[in-house]
């Protein structure tokens, strides 16, 4: 795109999964702007909705962040929220042990969804949202396959206490929708997003084979 102006994607989110997604795409953030809100699902809301929603208010208050610096400039600000869920049971982003363990008993032998909402606020403020809904199912865990793996410290901080790029890929007996939206970004729905709105997704691709 020679001649026109560079353009600037912003990730509101610290998360090392994305980011790396991001880069296995091509697409080099090139801000990292992380947002802190209240993630607590409203009464009787369902997990889609919750996924929805929590995307959307981070990229609102990442875009209302970088609007507040004096020296803003516009830019792509994308932002995104997983959610596991059983049935309607919204299940914890696990902190603790008892988290874990309670999160792995309950998908143990038992079909989930991961739903994950993807909000993107474009240089003018406007506002795209994509859903990514995936299927998956767990095998039978033990009490020493639970025991091990809260042991590993693969389940700290993550959505439904697993993280599937991980050892927890032993678990799943079946996965119908989308991988990278379990590991925490929807690549193919994340690309079209961005793309359709204008950024370049292929200007950080590596061209030696050309001549």
């Amino acid at each position: 795109m020679a001649g026109s102006k560079p353009q600037t994607l912003v990730l509101a989110s610290a998360s090392p999964r994305r980011i790396q997604l991001l880069q296995q795409a091509g697409i080099e953030p090139g801000r990292i702007l992380p947002t802190d809100i209240d993630e607590t699902p409203q009464r009787a809301e369902h997990p889609r909705s919750l996924a929805r929603r929590l995307s959307k208010e981070k990229a609102e208050k990442a875009l209302f962040a970088l609007k507040s610096e004096p020296d803003a400039q516009p830019a792509f600000v994308l932002a995104a929220d997983t959610v596991v869920a059983v049935g309607r049971r919204i299940l914890p982003k696990a902190e603790t042990i008892d988290d874990a363990v309670y999160c792995l008993q309950l998908l143990s032998g038992r079909s989930h969804r991961v739903y994950s909402g993807v909000c993107l606020a474009t240089p003018s403020g406007k506002l795209r949202q994509r859903l990514v809904e995936t299927r998956l199912r767990f095998r039978r865990l033990s009490r020493e396959d639970i025991d091990r793996y809260v042991a590993s410290g693969e389940w700290r901080g993550k959505a439904g206490a697993y993280a599937v790029q991980g050892l927890a890929g032993s678990f799943v007996v079946k996965l119908v929708g989308s991988y990278t939206s379990v590991v925490g970004l929807p690549l193919y729905e994340t690309v079209a997003l961005l793309s359709g709105e204008g950024f370049d997704t292929r200007a950080g691709w590596p061209a030696t084979g050309l001549s």
